[in-house]
């Protein structure tokens, strides 16, 4: 898969604006990791999850990749450990299995 395979019909303005920054990072890996992620979740997160993921999507390529790959040892701060960045970290890793 190399692109969004969800319409952002139905979805209101935050959330179109969201799904549309997680596949157009610059970094293609991580246009797969949230991209994949925004596809299957963001029409169901909560206004506090949309905010986490609003200032997730804030941090570095580089160092957000790092954080969510096994490769990567390199944690984030303590305000990104959330239950939400937990998500996308299992999401991905499920994601990868298939």
């Amino acid at each position: 898969m190399t692109g969004s395979t969800r319409s952002s019909g139905g979805l209101d303005d935050r959330r179109k604006r969201l799904l549309f920054r997680c596949w157009h990072r610059g970094t293609r890996e991580m246009d797969l990791i949230l991209g994949r992620f925004a596809d299957s979740e963001i029409a169901d997160l909560s206004n506090d999850e949309l905010a986490e993921f609003e200032r997730l999507i804030e941090v570095p390529d580089p160092d957000l990749y790092a954080a969510l790959t096994l490769t990567g040892d390199q944690p984030l701060g303590a305000e990104y450990d959330t239950a939400l960045f937990l998500r996308i970290k299992a999401f991905r890793a499920s994601d990868q299995e298939a």
